[in-house]
């Protein structure tokens, strides 16, 4: 195996860093400056009509508790493995949201927290984060199933339905096939070894963070003056976010697949096309944007643990 000098590999981490940082502003740039659906000179008017302080403080809350319990979710994981401190997940939840941003569906987000953590340890990771972000997926589902209900797609709910009925047929049957050792049952093995009590918690701050960025949704369409019955909003938004989670795509083209959702189940529902697009774009900058900016920090100051390093101040779960 080829050693690569200290100061060679030192170097090789700067540039990393750079790369990924430099990188996320550069896409986040280019989307913001770009898009011709964006028309800034209608959002001042229209911000200056609604312009609130507690209002935008009211929004600005939403943003930091829907990224708040996404760490808390993390923390409540990783306790299976390791005590971590609130200040240690935030690092690696904000770290590795930055470092895939620009990797599709986010899949250098994976990575990204693995790098926090001993090697030894890097599967663990990955199958932690697939239980994090497994949970949030589901709930995504489910109450995106439940709104194409209420918006009258029933042929679509039903065609959702039969899909997941016959997965879970084909899963039963076939929970003992293994591909490279690994099978269904192992799978399901391997979560069960995770006490119930951190599932139970770990559902729970998932519900709680589903409702609070599709709430900041619904009310950032009120201060635009879109007034719709409530369940006729939240069943929308609820459509969209299932929809466009549903479609391979990066995290810094995410406002863009989800505006475009939005602007055909909105338009329908007979929402200004702009509002849509603008909507969607300050989704994406209050909860993907300002995160990787912050995000940004700890990447910049990340220090690559040595392979006999463990975790400082951390102990084992006891249930």
């Amino acid at each position: 195996m080829i050693s690569i000098p200290h100061k060679a590999k030192q170097f090789l981490i700067v540039v990393t860093k750079l790369l990924i940082v430099g990188g996320a502003f550069y896409f986040i740039y280019n989307q913001l400056a770009n898009n011709d659906k964006l028309d800034w000179e209608k959002f001042i008017v229209l911000f200056k009509k609604n312009q609130s302080v507690l209002g935008i403080s009211f929004i600005l809350l939403l943003s930091v508790l829907n990224r708040f319990f996404e760490i808390l979710k993390w923390q409540n994981l990783v306790s299976f493995l390791h005590k971590i401190t609130l200040p240690e997940s935030t690092k690696q939840v904000l770290g590795a949201l930055t470092a895939g941003l620009f990797t599709p569906n986010g899949v250098g987000e994976y990575a990204g927290k693995a790098l926090f953590f001993e090697k030894s340890k890097a599967k663990k990771i990955v199958f932690l984060n697939l239980i994090c972000n497994g949970i949030q997926m589901i709930l995504t589902v489910i109450f995106g199933t439940i709104g194409l209900w209420i918006l009258g797609y029933r042929f679509w709910v039903l065609v959702i339905l039969l899909s997941a009925f016959g997965f879970w047929i084909l899963g039963f049957g076939l929970k003992t096939f293994s591909i490279k050792g690994y099978s269904i049952e192992k799978l399901i093995q391997k979560i069960n070894e995770i006490p119930k009590a951190i599932h139970q918690k770990n559902i729970f701050l998932a519900v709680c963070r589903y409702l609070i960025f599709s709430h900041q949704y619904y009310f950032l369409f009120l201060a635009f003056d879109v007034h719709l019955p409530y369940f006729t909003m939240m069943a929308a938004i609820a459509s969209v976010y299932f929809l466009a989670s549903s479609l391979p795509t990066f995290q810094f083209l995410d406002f863009a697949v989800k505006g475009s959702v939005a602007v055909y189940f909105f338009g329908i529902l007979g929402v200004n096309e702009w509002i849509v697009v603008f909507i969607s774009t300050l989704m994406w900058f209050l909860n993907v944007v300002l995160p990787v900016v912050i995000g940004s920090y700890y990447v910049m100051n990340y220090k690559v643990l040595s392979p006999t390093q463990s975790l400082r101040g951390t102990t084992q779960y006891q249930p």
